[in-house]
């Protein structure tokens, strides 16, 4: 179900979220992850299981596999009964002829203190030499964000950047009556509630530190944007003026939100000083601004308004001043998202009743559609600029998709009998 673009920003979001939520949802359960498409080109990896991870809480290899198949940017091999780990010295003929450019084997093995010794080894299966080791050591509930370490290092070994599998996501439910923001592995795996609530929580939004969460609750009987610290779980609302506060979005230095506010009339954008709670207007127009995002230098601001009859994507400078239409193709035009690496803009589109995923070019201005389902939401970017996530419908239900920039791979991350809405990915994690 799709709002209206005039209920953005004000009371009448909750009405939204009422209708999207009506179905009942059971007790969350474990995200499983499909793979569909292939992308334009991709690097032949092989992955062997990993040593002793039959007796560890997780399937290291499966996970980073996984992590590898979702960026788009790997084809996985299989290696059938080849039993390697770190300190193997592999025969290579029998990967080559696989056309594997690189292969992965590992370790994990439990420590006395009851953590466990995770490492790996890449080697350049063309050139028959290593390219590298991996070492860590974490507790047992680690061993997931161990792995996507892994993914990481071997994203980076092998395209020159930095995967995102690290990071988090958040994203809210409802269940039993209760709405519930979600923390989770860029995966989707291991979530854990932030909070949960009575009255609807939308638009979480990440703090550039990825240690806070703002987003807006509906508790006090209308809009209004909180603050969360995700280590304590203390909170505190930071926009709580007349009329609705809505659409938080954080400053590159984190010290600042802008946020949607109505409290002088009509919503318009407001700069939030997190330390001293003033708010400083920034959008002038008679209609209705909202949506605010950051361009990844932190210096523009892209956000939605109807000041030209119809929803279309502005940018401003982010201090405030004149704005610019982005969006010219099609009447209505909502959710931006941009890349940190500046280059792209992500939105959603509606044209013959069905809302798509849009990914323009910046610098030419050229749009793609990377999506052919109806009912999209909420185009979020990885830290890396490398693949988007938005919720969507997918076979009669709610549910969160990754997708590549090309729109070839695309991965459904989808609890048991469970909507997902409002998802936001979160920044690199140390």
């Amino acid at each position: 179900m799709k709002m209206d673009f005039l209920s953005l920003g004000t009371f009448f979001l909750i009405f939204r979220w009422i209708a999207v939520f009506s179905l009942s949802m059971p007790a969350w359960a474990q995200f499983r992850v499909e793979v569909t498409g292939v992308g334009m080109t991709q690097l032949p990896v092989a992955i062997a299981p990993f040593k002793g991870e039959a007796a560890a809480p997780q399937k290291m290899a499966s996970i980073v596999q996984a992590d590898l198949e979702r960026s788009g940017q790997f084809k996985i091999l299989q290696a059938g009964s080849a039993v390697l780990d770190e300190t193997s010295q592999p025969d290579f003929s029998p990967w080559r002829q696989l056309s594997a450019e690189a292969l992965l084997a590992g370790s994990v093995t439990r420590l006395a203190d009851g953590r466990y010794d995770v490492r790996a080894r890449l080697w350049d299966a063309v050139k028959g030499q290593e390219k590298g080791d991996f070492r860590d050591a974490v507790s047992p509930g680690d061993l997931r964000l161990s792995a996507h370490r892994i993914a990481d290092w071997v994203h980076l070994q092998l395209t020159g950047t930095s995967g995102a599998f690290t990071s988090r996501i958040s994203y809210v439910t409802k269940a039993s009556g209760r709405y519930f923001l979600w923390i989770a592995d860029s995966d989707g795996e291991n979530p854990k509630a932030a909070l949960n609530s009575p009255e609807p929580i939308i638009s979480p939004s990440w703090s550039p530190n990825g240690t806070q969460l703002a987003y807006v609750s509906f508790e006090s009987r209308k809009p209004v944007v909180y603050v969360h610290e995700l280590a304590t779980g203390q909170r505190r609302a930071v926009a709580n003026f007349k009329g609705s506060n809505s659409s938080p979005t954080w400053s590159a230095d984190g010290q600042a939100l802008v946020a949607t506010l109505s409290q002088e009339g009509g919503s318009q954008l407001f700069r939030i000083d997190l330390q001293t709670g003033a708010a400083r207007r920034l959008t002038q127009s008679s209609g209705i601004s909202t949506e605010p995002t950051f361009s990844g230098d932190g210096r523009t601001l892209f956000f939605v308004s109807d000041r030209g009859g119809s929803p279309q994507i502005y940018r401003m400078p982010a201090q405030g001043g004149p704005a610019e239409r982005v969006t010219f193709s099609g009447n209505y035009n909502i959710s931006p998202a941009a890349s940190s690496d500046g280059r792209w803009l992500a939105y959603v589109s509606r044209a013959a009743g069905a809302y798509r995923l849009q990914l323009m070019d910046l610098a030419s201005g050229q749009v793609t559609a990377l999506t052919d389902s109806s009912a999209d939401e909420r185009p979020s970017f990885s830290p890396n600029s490398r693949m988007l996530i938005y919720s969507t419908v997918y076979q009669g239900r709610e549910a969160l998709m990754s997708t590549t920039l090309d729109g070839r791979v695309k991965a459904r991350l989808a609890g048991q009998g469970g909507d997902i809405r409002e998802p936001h990915w979160g920044p690199a994690r140390k």
